[in-house]
């Protein structure tokens, strides 16, 4: 009956096996084809073009319809049938193990945790799932040509990676070069600018020395006409002769030339401003002190400027008019040691 067969298939039994049990019973109900297929579970299925002339001839030999046994409770047949579908729903759960691991995002399957796990990693996608989809081994040439893709994929990423380190070592190199540039440049900058300090120093110097030359020469030039009046006076007053207009250029004379010399000749200015030449070379500093001041605050003052000076050893002196300063003059002032209001100092 078509209605025993679909519930026979429906339990998950062989389709081969319903129907040789169906022609075994003559299709007498549910319960004896069930009870065939398990009684017969296991054994060959025996070929339907031989075993119908059999089937035939016996049913020829009987001569009379044969009894079927329709008499069954239909309780029993409902239990059966559950046992049945249980049976067949443990069987279909057996034959439906996982077998591999399937994600749900892309569709990819693997063939256990680890790979899926890397995928995961790689990829970032988190829905996974088990499937019964079994994974085949590769063939040796499979495994060949797995091998020669891998490769080509190490190369082309190789290749890629060397084109950006070259790109980025061209990069690199530029703004190295560029650097190197700014600092050079910046280099030109700065001895550009100490050459032309330089240079306004060495201006300075000129003109502060011009200066000084001019002061001493009009004080020697204020020294002899001093001495040559008081010589004058002095040979008159011993010839017996009278001095004509001798007060008034008492009076006058020396008091011009006192005043013209107390601007050069350092006797009434407040302050003198020194300019101290390292005998070393270098940079001369500059300082503006009192007239009164000693020549040691001079050396305490250059020591102050540079470690290389002991107040104690240094020693001064001047190229114009030439001068040699000694350790006992260093009590002595500016003014008493008859420097002008500009003076340089050489210090050894």
């Amino acid at each position: 009956m078509a209605g025993d067969k679909d519930t026979l298939l429906s339990m998950g039994f062989d389709p081969a096996r319903v129907d040789w049990a169906l022609r075994a019973t003559n299709n007498r109900g549910l319960q004896p084809a069930m009870d065939h297929i398990l009684e017969n579970e296991g054994k060959p299925i025996p070929n339907p073009s031989v075993a119908a002339p059999t089937s035939a001839s016996g049913s020829a030999a009987a001569g009379q319809p044969m009894d079927v046994d329709v008499d069954v409770d239909d309780e029993d047949e409902d239990a059966l049938r559950r046992l049945m579908q249980t049976k067949a729903g443990a069987t279909s759960s057996a034959e439906a193990e996982a077998k591999s691991i399937k994600c749900s995002e892309c569709g990819k399957v693997f063939k256990n945790t680890a790979l899926a796990n890397y995928h995961a990693e790689k990829s970032g996608h988190d829905q996974f799932e088990e499937s019964t989809e079994e994974i085949k081994p590769l063939t040796e040439e499979e495994k060949q040509q797995k091998l020669v893709e891998l490769r080509e994929k190490i190369a082309a990423k190789r290749s890629v990676k060397a084109q950006q380190e070259a790109v980025e070592a061209r990069t690199n190199e530029a703004i190295r070069r560029k650097s190197g540039k700014d600092v050079g440049k910046l280099k030109d900058e700065m001895m550009a600018k100490e050459l032309v300090k330089e240079a306004e120093q060495k201006r300075r110097e000129k003109l502060e020395d011009a200066k000084a030359k001019a002061a001493v020469k009009a004080q020697i030039e204020a020294d002899k006409k001093v001495r040559a009046e008081r010589a004058a006076r002095e040979k008159a007053l011993r010839d017996g002769q009278p001095i004509i207009d001798g007060s008034a250029s008492a009076s006058t004379t020396p008091g011009v030339t006192a005043s013209s010399s107390s601007g050069t000749s350092g006797k009434d200015f407040k302050d003198t401003r020194l300019q101290i030449r390292m005998a070393t070379g270098g940079t001369p500093y500059t300082t503006t002190l009192p007239s009164d001041a000693t020549l040691r605050e001079v050396a305490e003052f250059v020591a102050a400027q540079t470690l290389a000076v002991d107040v104690e050893t240094v020693a001064f002196a001047q190229h114009f008019p030439r001068k040699t300063f000694s350790r006992d003059q260093f009590s002595k002032t500016l003014r008493e040691l008859g420097l002008t209001p500009s003076a340089v100092l050489i210090a050894s």
